[in-house]
């Protein structure tokens, strides 16, 4: 498989202060402009900590054991890049040998190498992924949400009996585990209810997936409440099953402080469009292994299926000043938005970024390695911005793509649908309180989270309970917004605070990594304030 590889220019250019962006064709190219030059241009309101900027990087369909199970310990086998933890780098609740070896499944996890990155997609539907933790014994993964042989209909997808079980470590995954050894890492955190995709992207903005009205099916709406992959109604992007959320979201409350905020997401602009001006999102790419994807999903983007931040016809921002702000674009735009008004020196003060599909991490079209090229480059970037020294990039992940871990979340909202939980035993949906809504059972399965900010813990691991709807809550908290309300999880969400240390002396400089590798390029000891 190929993987993108940094040219000595871009190296140079990492080193020294400018850039490096990844074409859309995955190779490395440095900017005109250093990023360190851009006069900071960005309004910001009043916050309760000193966060004035929050990126939250909002990734595809990983478990935390897949990626970070035998954490901080790597193979590091022959012609793979190296993983060596630092001195006291603290253990997660992660592998642990009898898990590894003796296993409960009906197969034993096995390491996947970095040729081995292109996998099979796994079931990760609602229920099965109930069935597969069996009321606490996390024994019926393989069962219940391992995918079958995919080798017939997908191309370059490696596929074994109990795939669902195995995970990666810090030789391809190296990014994310340099992330952790220098920044701040949760290894107690879930997806907000057990399901797929649209699910955990709309309780990322709202906390909330009932409220729902179905146009052309109900396969994926239980109840009024999204538990499957339906459309956004009116995005003009998308067809089928469609659905249109009720209720405020995160946005909603940004709009009434006058914040500036975006979903900015690959593949958004329209690559035509017909007569009538409806939008085609027809951009594609193709991953390490070849396979082609849509660059644009939208039951990815959770702002479209609210009409109050919609836009229905992908529209552009009426210009590079008015991204972030309330225009024609209505806060949702393409991805290259984002690095317009960051290098114009005008970075909203809360984004939302989502990676063109074939690079951002969900098993059957993207992969770790394509993922990773994004991600470093992504937040190599954003380093080198002058607002970094007040930003925080919060890495997460809509779903668990029903990847097998082997932590039981708690059950703090229950579900009675006997159509769609599993209702009775340890661990199980039990039954649904008064006020609340069926099919939103939760926690669902454990997912990595990560904070990369000056003010994060260094090489620390946080095991406070925290869900999706933290990454919602810390945005509330920090800005003074208010609470979604009518039964949101934000009022359940345990707090970030534990992955940030605020009375530390900060580094301004950047921690640098090689997209193509996840080694450190240059770790530069920084300026003190």
């Amino acid at each position: 498989m190929k993987r993108a590889v940094l040219s000595a220019a871009a190296v140079v250019a990492l080193a020294t202060g400018g850039t490096v962006e990844v074409s859309q064709s995955g190779s490395a190219h440095t900017p005109s402009a250093s990023a360190n030059s851009i006069a900071d241009r960005s309004v910001t309101h009043a916050t309760t900590t000193p966060i004035t900027h929050v990126v939250v990087i909002f990734d595809e369909n990983i478990s935390f054991d897949h990626y970070f199970g035998t954490y901080p310990n790597a193979v590091n086998a022959s012609g793979e890049p190296k993983f060596a933890p630092a001195q006291r780098t603290p253990t997660v609740n992660g592998l642990t040998p009898a898990l590894l070896h003796h296993n409960p499944n009906q197969a034993q996890p096995e390491r996947l190498t970095r040729r081995q990155a292109v996998t099979c997609d796994q079931d990760h539907s609602y229920l099965p992924e109930q069935q597969a933790v069996h009321h606490g014994l996390m024994d019926k993964f393989v069962q219940y949400t391992d995918s079958g042989d995919c080798s017939t209909t997908d191309t370059g997808e490696y596929y074994r009996p109990g795939l669902v079980m195995d995970y990666y470590d810090g030789n391809t995954v190296t990014g994310l585990w340099n992330y952790a050894q220098h920044f701040s890492m949760s290894d107690n955190s879930y997806n907000t209810t057990y399901g797929p995709s649209t699910p955990g992207a709309l309780n990322l903005i709202s906390g909330q997936t009932h409220g729902a009205t179905v146009s052309g099916g109900t396969t994926t709406v239980a109840n009024g409440t999204v538990i499957g992959d339906p459309n956004p109604t009116g995005d003009g992007c998308g067809s089928g099953t469609t659905v249109r959320m009720s209720g405020p979201n995160v946005g909603d409350l940004l709009n009434a402080k006058n914040m500036t905020w975006g979903w900015f997401q690959g593949g958004f602009a329209p690559s035509s469009r017909e007569a009538d001006g409806t939008p085609v999102c027809g951009a594609t790419h193709a991953n390490i292994a070849g396979g082609v994807s849509a660059d644009y999903s939208p039951h990815h983007e959770p702002f479209q299926y609210y009409a109050s931040t919609a836009n229905p016809r992908h529209l552009a921002p009426s210009s590079t000043a008015k991204i972030g702000e309330t225009d024609r674009a209505n806060h949702q735009y393409g991805l290259y938005a984002f690095w317009t008004a960051a290098d114009s020196g005008r970075l909203p003060e809360v984004s939302f970024l989502k990676a063109a599909e074939y690079q951002d991490g969900h098993a059957g079209y993207s992969d770790p390695l394509d993922e990773q090229t994004w991600l470093v480059s992504t937040i190599n970037h954003l380093q080198l911005l002058p607002q970094w020294k007040n930003t925080a990039v919060v890495i997460a992940y809509d779903d668990s793509d029903g990847w097998y871990d082997h932590q039981l979340g708690p059950v703090l909202n229950q579900s009675s649908d006997p159509a769609n939980d599993a209702l009775s035993g340890t661990g199980a949906c039990g039954t649904l309180k008064t006020g609340a809504y069926n099919d939103r059972c939760g926690y669902g399965p454990r997912l990595p989270l990560l904070v990369i900010s000056p003010y994060a813990r260094h090489n620390y691991v946080d095991s406070s309970l925290t869900d999706q709807t933290s990454i919602l809550r810390f945005i509330e908290t920090n800005w003074s917004l208010g609470r979604i309300g009518n039964q949101s999880f934000d009022r359940l969400a345990g707090s970030l605070s534990g992955m940030f240390d605020w009375n530390q002396t900060v580094s301004t400089k950047p921690l640098l990594l090689d997209p193509g590798t996840g080694e450190v390029v240059k770790n530069i000891a920084g300026t003190q304030h």
